[in-house]
């Protein structure tokens, strides 16, 4: 194979191979996520064409993001058995295939199971928990870095190609849109194919950092135990109460970021009179800032007290939120929005993914973290409906956004709850 020759390659230059895994990671995480977060230049040209309300386009992302966040745990469990490198194929594989029905649809149940269901199933498989599981099993050092890497390609996917799926909207329809997120699909797909490996003993190497061999953790024999692990590691992690509070802080995490600003920002500058291009482009800033943002907090991560972290991020990301319903909508008050909000978009998931080790051991956290990034989704699935039936109902998305503003001064509060207390692992019964 491919990666066999040029690990070896890599080797004779000292350089790890899991830099490349990294590579064909951060790819992935950042088409996916092209494809999670294109709907939101969508809705109003959906509602133009099909006549769709605010209410029932907001009805379907909500779909997505619940299931995107509830397959984390079983995809976690899928890639401990059937190896990381198939489950990204697989999941690449439904995407497009949802994204490429999706350009005959005309009805809204169409949206719906397309949208929601096939798409939210296919980015599932992967999401965040994909970089989790890389970074734990190919870095023992870097990983804050690492994780903050890949967390930074998940927001800066989502947010970067905005503008250009805006102009391509406004000049050639959505349908055009859409093809090009599916084109980076493909390659995505072609470069985990040549080059993604499931672990690093694959290649008879040592993680990152590593100086001797852990074992993996036997995996369950048949389909049936597969499915029940994910419950069982939930059943063992509901009991410590750290558990509760990442859960808690990351489901104000989804609500405040990909469930409000990536869904509706589009949407309510256009209340404002500001063009759809020109809103993305606010977006694009803010992944561009949440690129240093997120990789700054993966190495500060490595370095001082995640709990401490976390608390600022929260704040700071609350008062930028409540600060934005009293701003005149300018080029200027948006900047400035944008950098102060784009710096903390996606910058939790390193603290909270070293914090979710540190208690629940590396070898099980990929598992445990995909139940909290499932909180994550659940938070952004209420704030993606909250945000539409507040467009709908009072005609204006500003109480959904003072909403989740309060909500982060709240989570600021609720994570330095979390204990000092050694890393932990635990075994199934």
């Amino acid at each position: 194979m491919l990666s066999a020759v040029l690990a070896r390659f890599l080797a004779a230059r000292h350089v790890h191979y899991g830099w490349v895994v990294l590579f064909a990671t951060f790819l992935t995480m950042l088409v996916v996520a092209g494809a999670v977060g294109a709907p939101g230049v969508f809705i109003v040209p959906l509602q133009k064409e099909f006549g769709w309300s605010a209410a029932d386009i907001s009805g379907a992302l909500a779909i997505r993001f619940l299931l995107f966040g509830g397959m984390g745990p079983f995809a976690a469990a899928f890639m401990n058995r059937f190896g990381v490198r198939r489950m990204m194929l697989i999941s690449l594989c439904i995407v497009i295939s949802g994204l490429l029905l999706s350009l005959g649809m005309n009805q809204l149940w169409q949206l719906v199971w397309l949208w929601g269901v096939v798409i939210g199933i296919g980015t599932g498989l992967t999401a965040v928990v994909l970089g989790a599981t890389v970074a734990t099993r190919w870095f023992t050092e870097r990983r804050g870095l690492v994780m903050g890497l890949l967390s930074a390609s998940t927001a800066t996917g989502q947010l970067a190609f905005l503008p250009l799926l805006a102009s391509l909207t406004e000049h050639f329809g959505w349908r055009a849109a859409m093809l090009l997120v599916c084109g980076a699909i493909l390659l995505a797909a072609a470069v985990a194919l040549l080059l993604m490996r499931d672990r690093p003993s694959d290649l008879d190497l040592l993680p990152y950092g590593e100086s001797e061999v852990h074992p993996a953790t036997p995996q369950p024999a048949s389909l049936g135990a597969l499915l029940m692990t994910p419950l069982r590691i939930l059943a063992e992690a509901s009991r410590v109460p750290s558990f509760w509070i990442l859960f808690f802080s990351f489901y104000i995490c989804g609500a405040s970021t990909n469930g409000l600003v990536q869904t509706h920002f589009i949407s309510l500058c256009g209340d404002y009179g500001l063009a759809a291009v020109g809103a993305a482009s606010m977006l694009a800033m803010m992944g561009l800032f949440d690129f240093a943002g997120t990789l700054g907090s993966g190495w500060l991560s490595d370095r001082f007290d995640n709990r401490w972290l976390l608390f600022w991020y929260y704040a700071l990301r609350g008062l930028s939120l409540l600060y934005l319903p009293f701003s005149d909508f300018s080029l200027y008050s948006l900047s400035i929005f944008a950098i102060f909000y784009g710096l903390d978009w996606v910058a939790t998931v390193p603290p909270t993914v070293k914090l979710t080790a540190r208690r629940f051991g590396s070898e099980r956290a990929n598992v445990v973290f995909g139940w909290i990034f499932a909180g994550h989704q659940l938070g952004a699935a209420s704030a993606a409906l909250a945000g539409g039936l507040s467009r709908t109902v009072w005609q204006s998305y500003m109480p959904a956004f003072v909403a989740a503003g309060l909500l982060c001064l709240i989570g600021a509060a609720l994570v330095l709850l979390i204990d000092r207390g050694r890393s932990r692992s635990f075994a199934l019964a």
